[in-house]
């Protein structure tokens, strides 16, 4: 997927580029999520699915302001799940549209691969995440008790993805005319099959 730039204060968004991306993800991650991840926990993620991860960028800085980290994968050997590791932007750079365009982005390269639902999980008393992916589609499948390490719930929330519309099937309208059935005659044919 190429670099995009959305036009509300000229944010810059590229997919994942590779380890030298990893410092500025863990410190933007690190500063506005609870939740703890050692490098290994980022880098399971990024090198397997760098494809499904987001950084956004004010277009004037190298400095991201924002990040998607996703996998997908086959969910219990039965439907082709993707999933939203960790969204965060900076507290400074909110309400601005930047998570949306960073879930939008992810949620389509997965479609890409066809994915049919994706999860996630928030904290239970996060309204800002939990109205953003509300407003994208996404419903409260349920409410996991202690689930962060800081003691709090969390809500797991799921995205149907509908499949994608069948492409048209050709309809071959061929009528055999009966005298060109009636003038076909293969008694010169040497082979043994039978043309009736």
């Amino acid at each position: 997927m190429a670099t995009t730039t959305a036009a509300a204060d000229d944010i810059v968004y590229r997919p994942y580029a590779g380890e030298s991306d990893l410092p500025n993800i863990m410190a933007l991650v690190q500063s506005e999520l609870s939740e703890p991840y050692v490098i290994y926990t980022y880098r399971y993620f990024l090198q397997q699915w760098p494809h499904l991860s987001f950084l956004a960028y004010p277009s004037t800085s190298t400095e991201p302001i924002g990040v998607i980290v996703c996998k997908q994968s086959l969910h219990r050997d039965a439907s082709n799940r993707g999933y939203i590791a960790m969204l965060s932007v900076n507290k400074n750079w909110r309400k601005r549209g930047i998570a949306r365009t960073l879930v939008q982005q992810s949620v389509d390269a997965m479609k890409e691969n066809d994915v049919e639902e994706v999860v996630l999980e928030t904290e239970f008393d996060n309204a800002a995440a939990l109205s953003l992916y509300e407003s994208l589609g996404f419903i409260r499948e349920k409410r996991l008790y202690r689930f962060y390490m800081n003691g709090k719930d969390a809500f797991r929330l799921i995205l149907a993805v509908p499949p994608p519309p069948a492409l048209p099937q050709p309809v071959y309208n061929i009528r055999v005319l009966p005298e060109f059935i009636a003038g076909f005659d293969d008694s010169d044919s040497e082979d043994e099959v039978s043309m009736r």
